[in-house]
């Protein structure tokens, strides 16, 4: 089965939804391939970064305290120690999309998601940072040289501004998004019951 995953790597929800994936289909000993799709949840924001609370107080109003506990108890029951004390910045993500989508074709992007979610969400790294980038990306098939040409490319960033752009066009409005062999999709960081149904049901 084929397995679309459209996801950014600033959305807790998104490694907690990729990890529950990734439980399940090895509870299933389901083969597959995934393909990880971007997504901009703050497609402007600086590179230095921008408070967290201060731009969910301002979206949202009120206290985000609430929602953070909500998440570090999903992300924990699913074997992520998030501690949002830690997580005080938010960056952009266009960097590392474009990393992904490279990862793809040496056969890394899965491991490398992973690795960027694990930066970001449990060591609160600036992953817009490209020396951040080519540290992380070393052990997945990336030389420095190579992050920093990629990371800078005017016309490689404009490639994954435009993948996320159409993804958004296409009526997608939230993250995590699955879509199993092109035909039923998940949203959200559903339970690994419902992902290894979803998954049965691709697969027969």
């Amino acid at each position: 089965m084929h397995i679309d995953i459209v996801s950014d790597i600033a959305c807790p929800w998104c490694f907690i939804g990729i990890e529950r994936l990734e439980r399940a289909l090895a509870e299933t000993k389901a083969e597959a391939t995934v393909t990880l799709h971007p997504y901009l949840l703050d497609p402007d924001g600086p590179d230095s970064g921008t408070d967290i609370r201060a731009r969910l107080r301002q979206k949202f109003g009120g206290d985000p305290t609430p929602a953070f506990a909500n998440v570090e108890r999903a992300a924990r029951e699913t074997g992520i120690p998030l501690d949002f004390e830690k997580v005080r910045m938010g960056y952009p993500t266009l960097r590392a999309h474009t990393l992904l989508r490279h990862a793809q074709t040496r056969g890394t992007q899965r491991a490398l998601s992973r690795a960027l979610f694990a930066a970001y969400f449990l060591e609160a790294k600036n992953i817009a940072d490209p020396a951040v980038l080519a540290e992380i990306a070393a052990p997945h098939g990336f030389t420095a040289e190579e992050v920093a040409k990629l990371t800078s490319d005017t016309e490689e960033l404009a490639r994954t501004r435009q993948e996320a752009d159409h993804a958004a066009r296409s009526g997608v409005r939230g993250v995590p998004l699955f879509i199993f062999d092109g035909r039923s999709a998940i949203s959200g960081a559903q339970p690994e019951a419902v992902f290894r149904e979803a998954i049965r049901k691709a697969a027969g």
